[in-house]
């Protein structure tokens, strides 16, 4: 049970939609465990319209101030991906811990230098896996996995539909303000080159750079959940490149050395229905969990559901949902729990390098089939 006996202090970076539809209520419904005192954003507007709508004392177009603040316990990472590492590294220096939405950054030189920042400061970095807090996949999906004795196939979908969509009818009505610095886009492109440059190890074609974001995005939620449940690939065997559709072939193994397949298929198109689960076949048995879009209040609770053989030979499905708390606030609470009460944190900077290391294996393989 979480030790709501301190409250701590959060300083976010970065005030756009995820912020806005996500992160600012739910971290304002566990008042209990989180104080939120201050926010930034390049949009002077975009910071200000949250502090005044969530009662933030303090807003602001500087990070160092974010960094630098006595009043901050936890720097809530919350913007494009190429900030990732040298806010993550300032608040560490800083001493603080750090959320890093995700994915951690997009090379694996870049994750390296926030590990080593880590091991040097006081504070500690969490990466916004939130699916895998699920209750619905920590209890009941997790537990219904191991009654499979041999795994034969297993599949990784997540055709999100068009987020707009969502995001437009998300009932918290964000705000979407433009007063960046003018230097802004060119410092963005410049971290993006250099980052998808060490990723690549040359300079990155469009195609890839599309194929990096991807990933980074939606695909670091179901790749990460696949690695969690199934472990680390130990081949990837095929992969198709067709923006905006995705799709890979992982070779695994059980338990018993005995390898199977995991098709891992993901993409956007125009259709607003949230579709991303993952299933796992076995002999007579075949879990799956499902995931609805998190950015709609009536969101369907996480659910898993298994069909299996009985002992009568009949067909039977069961569904199970653990909780009726979005995949977020569970997040945030084992957060919670892991600073204030020093436990492990699974969704580590160690932990979501091996994406990393995932998305480079896919890389080699799109450049091998592209010959």
């Amino acid at each position: 049970m979480t030790d709501s006996s301190k409250r701590l202090r959060i300083g976010i970076i970065g005030a756009g939609e995820v912020t806005q539809i996500i992160h600012l209520p739910t971290l304002s419904q566990l008042s209990h465990l989180y104080e939120i005192t201050a926010i930034c954003d390049l949009s002077k507007k975009n910071a200000e319209h949250c502090a005044s709508k969530y009662h933030i004392s303090k807003a602001t177009t500087d990070p160092e101030e974010i960094f630098n603040s006595s009043n901050v316990d936890v720097v809530f990472i919350s913007v494009s991906d190429e900030f990732h590492e040298p806010y993550a590294i300032s608040a560490l220096e800083a001493q603080k811990n750090v959320f890093i939405e995700k994915p951690i950054t997009l090379s694996m030189q870049s994750a390296q230098r926030i590990i080593d920042a880590e091991k040097k400061s006081k504070g500690r970095v969490w990466v916004g896996y939130m699916r895998r807090h699920s209750r619905s996949f920590t209890d009941a999906f997790k537990r219904e996995l191991e009654s499979i004795p041999k795994i034969l196939y297993a599949r990784s979908r997540d055709f999100s539909g068009p987020n707009g969509k969502f995001t437009s009818q998300s009932g918290t009505f964000p705000v979407k303000n433009t007063d960046f610095p003018p230097s802004a886009g060119e410092e963005r492109n410049k971290r993006v080159d250099a980052l998808l440059h060490e990723a690549f190890g040359s300079e990155p074609t469009p195609e890839q750079v599309k194929y990096a974001r991807f990933l980074g995005s939606l695909g670091s939620h179901d790749l990460s959940l696949m690695r969690e449940s199934l472990g680390f690939p130990e081949d990837v065997t095929a992969v198709t490149v067709n923006e905006p559709f995705y799709s890979a072939i992982f070779k695994c193994r059980n338990k018993s050395g005995d390898p199977f397949f995991v098709t891992y298929e993901s993409g956007i198109d125009g259709v607003p229905e949230f579709d991303a689960h993952l299933a796992v076949y076995g002999e007579n048995k075949r879990v799956t969990i499902f995931y609805d879009s998190p950015y709609i209040k009536t969101q369907k609770p996480v659910m898993v559901r298994i069909q299996e053989v009985n002992d009568a030979g009949e067909v039977q499905t069961r569904e199970i949902i653990s909780s009726f708390e979005d995949a977020f606030a569970t997040e945030f609470q084992d957060m919670h729990d892991c600073l204030v009460n020093d436990k492990e944190i699974k969704t580590s900077a160690e932990d979501a390098i091996n994406e990393l290391k995932l998305y480079d294996l896919m890389y080699a393989k799109y450049a091998e089939s592209s010959k």
